[in-house]
């Protein structure tokens, strides 16, 4: 197969990484990939957002399959666009990645289905966000309803803090995504990440993991894209699995196959644990990041097979083998992120990490001839698997320490509530 992978991140070195162990592939792109799937696969300089120029490059070099990665070209339309052309896609529609694009679409789609999720209000408008604030109190969240790479969302301890998220967000704090707001109930409880891969009609179920949204230990800081990840999460057995998926994951596909627009690709579904059960936070309509970093290094079968089954809905034909244990990643990111950081810092003693049990993954890194540098603001995903967390962790922040990156940070509680 010849492949055309899209995106920078270090969800896609996860991805072409487990892409490059399958005997089937025998060409993989990476648009427009980092420092280091450059070592891996061929670095594309293709603009993304011109989808025109993505089908082209899919028809000129005869490109069996597409993974798009990110969400902005999904929201964007890309696997529209791609498909109209006669290429094969791993990603959801356009109007299925709203699931994602636009938090009102989501609860619309949960009070339809009967979905349990916090109770909101949506607005347009300043004034009335505001009395609906005044109404409710705090704590409470806070939601741009489109995209805002991560960092949309506010959970407000006070009052003054929420109405100076909703100022913000109709400020153009974060452009278009905030011109509507979502504010919903504060979920208490423990977060955890299901990923269901659907090809529209037929469901498989990956793994739980959970995520680390804020930026520093003890969840205290911003909120972040991530700052590290392990799966499986303890806190979803199989029968909380089982729940979510009977109660949330099962109708949002059904639903959407119901409006005449089934869902095809990963749905990523963020839960909050909470004593009613569990309660669906936020649909994703792609691979979590940096959950797809210990996800891949779980995984067993041909990644092929799962994406190509996906694109031709023949994912009934799949059975996924997973590994025993537990794989961990911590995310070693910028000074100052997730705000203003500095960018194309040195980045040593990267090389020569890797093993059977420890993979680096590169988020925001280049390299400039032998030298790496840092140009984003999560910039590496160091990953290891065990037969525990323990074991998984001590050998994560054994390859972190070893590495020389004095601009970087990152937390050092990773995979803390399953300890």
């Amino acid at each position: 197969m010849r492949v055309l992978l899209i995106g920078s991140g270090g969800r896609e070195h996860a991805l072409a990484w487990k892409m490059t162990q399958s005997e089937r592939l025998e060409k993989l792109f990476v648009a427009p990939g980092n420092g280091g799937t450059q070592t891996i696969a061929e670095n594309i300089a293709l603009d993304v957002t011109d989808h025109a120029a993505v089908v082209d490059f899919s028809l000129r070099e005869r490109i069996d399959l597409v993974v798009v990665g990110p969400e902005v070209p999904l929201v964007a339309g890309i696997s529209d666009d791609l498909r109209a052309a006669g290429v094969a896609v791993f990603g959801p529609s356009k109007v299925a990645a709203q699931l994602e694009g636009s938090k009102a679409f989501t609860k619309a789609l949960c009070d339809e289905m009967g979905i349990p999720t916090a109770a909101y209000g949506k607005f347009d408008a300043l004034e009335p966000a505001l009395a609906y604030l005044d109404q409710h109190g705090a704590p409470i969240v806070i939601k741009a309803d489109g995209l805002a790479a991560g960092k949309g969302v506010t959970v407000a301890e006070t009052l003054e803090e929420a109405r100076e998220a909703v100022r913000d967000c109709f400020s153009g704090a974060f452009g278009a995504a905030g011109a509507e707001v979502v504010i919903e109930e504060c979920l208490v409880g423990e977060e955890a990440s299901l990923f269901a891969i659907c090809d529209g009609e037929y469901t498989i179920l990956l793994p739980a993991a959970q995520d680390h949204k804020r930026a520093f230990d003890e969840d205290k800081g911003p909120n972040t894209g991530g700052m590290g990840a392990y799966a499986p999460a303890p806190v979803m057995t199989d029968a909380m699995i089982e729940r979510a998926y009977r109660e949330i994951v099962a109708p949002a596909i059904k639903g959407m196959a119901a409006r005449g627009t089934p869902f095809s690709g990963v749905l990523f579904t963020g839960l909050m644990m909470t004593k009613d059960g569990p309660k669906l936070i936020e649909f994703n309509t792609r691979f979590g990041d940096p959950e797809t970093q210990v996800l891949m290094m779980l995984l067993e079968s041909d990644l092929l097979d799962i994406l190509e089954g996906t694109a031709h809905g023949t994912l009934a034909n799949v059975s996924p083998r997973w590994k025993r244990g537990v794989a961990l990643t911590v995310v070693l990111a910028a000074s100052g992120y997730p705000g203003a950081y500095e960018k194309n810092t040195v980045i040593a003693n990267v090389e020569g990490l890797d093993s059977d049990t420890v993979r680096v993954f590169h988020a925001g890194t280049v390299r400039n001839g032998g030298t790496l540098l840092a140009n984003g603001g999560r910039v590496l995903n160091v990953t290891a698997i065990g037969e525990n967390v323990s074991e998984a962790r001590e050998r994560a922040y054994a390859a972190v320490d070893a590495i020389n990156w004095p601009d970087g940070f990152c937390r050092r509680d990773i995979g803390w509530r399953a300890l």
